[in-house]
């Protein structure tokens, strides 16, 4: 018999628990994550430079490294964020790096399932190939050893998958590249995607299908009350928020632009602030954009070594004194 992979299993136990309401609150709010735990201030040290540019476990790597080991990587990076070759770093590009570095756990994990999905070893995936992956082979028994009660609900759940692939696939053909794929799987962390998130984050609290959510509705994507139990305080500050800052025109319900709003706020963006700062910082002959010279010459505000984490123990202590 065959048996649904471990990655079909885990999602439908994300989808079960998305569509019903359960006690913990849910933060379907995608904020832009933080670069760095450390206090970004350059008089006490880099780690918040150095973890936003590298990404926390590679900023922990060059930690260990030697100061001529860690210049010659990073002579390495330059190049590859340097994508144009003009010779030059521009915080647009700068940005775009620290993007893709803070998010390398969601690319290693993709790569990691790659060959999983890529069966005709192309290096690209196709809609065929992940559906007869994830939901099986056989034409119209694709959910051969499932309840006859399910099985409805996982047709539901390819046809949303296929949706979602349709809309990372840029240019139609069904086939998705490495970049595609992710978007696919994280479409949350691509601008172009949003439309389907937010789509798919109104089909699973709009529980009368039309295509709104009110308060009730709001609600119970968080919490079911149990009988006889009063409406815990968090609840009715949730109930308070949707009136006050959920629904901007106040008409009792939010609407596809105000599910946008909530879900999707237009937080600072960190990366963009922190590329324009190591270029400031960094940009010797004032010109806006960097040289690889005078990236190399500022090395220890990018990365780390053992000699940098020496100088801000250094003045940590003296702080102390």
């Amino acid at each position: 018999m065959r048996s649904l992979p471990v990655f079909l299993l885990v999602t439908l136990c994300v989808s079960w628990v998305m569509g019903v309401p359960t006690k913990e609150k849910k933060d379907r709010v995608h904020h832009s994550k933080d670069l760095s735990d450390h206090e970004h201030d350059d008089q006490k040290g880099f780690q918040y430079d150095h973890e936003a540019f590298l990404g926390k476990e590679e900023a922990r790597t060059f930690d260990q490294l030697t100061p001529e080991e860690s210049q010659h990587r990073l002579g390495k990076i330059v190049d590859k964020i340097d994508k144009d070759k003009d010779g030059f770093v521009t915080d647009i590009e700068l940005k775009e790096w620290m993007k893709h570095s803070q998010n390398r756990y969601i690319y290693e994990n993709v790569n990691k399932h790659w060959a999983d999905y890529d069966k005709n070893k192309d290096d690209m995936i196709s809609w065929e190939e992940y559906k007869n992956t994830t939901y099986g082979y056989l034409p119209g028994e694709e959910f051969y050893d499932v309840a006859d009660k399910d099985k409805e609900r996982y047709r539901k759940m390819m046809m949303r998958d296929e949706r979602r692939f349709k809309v990372a696939d840029k240019d139609g053909d069904l086939i998705a590249t490495r970049e595609e794929f992710t978007a696919f799987l994280h479409p949350e962390e691509y601008g172009y995607m949003q439309d389907i998130v937010i789509t798919e984050t109104i089909e699973d609290i709009d529980k009368n299908d039309d295509g709104i959510v009110d308060v009730h509705e709001y609600i119970a994507d968080m919490y079911t009350p149990n009988e006889d139990e009063p409406e815990p305080d968090w609840v009715k500050t949730e109930r308070q928020q949707f009136t006050d800052f959920r629904d901007i025109n106040k008409d009792g319900k939010m609407d596809r632009t105000e599910i946008s709003q909530w879900i999707l706020p237009h937080d600072y963006d960190h990366a963009d602030l922190e590329a324009k700062h190591l270029v400031y910082e960094s940009d010797k002959d004032k010109d806006g954009k960097l040289t690889k010279k005078e990236i190399l010459d500022n090395w220890n505000m990018f990365v780390g070594s053992q000699a940098t984490n020496y100088g801000e123990d250094l003045t940590r202590r003296h702080d102390e004194f």
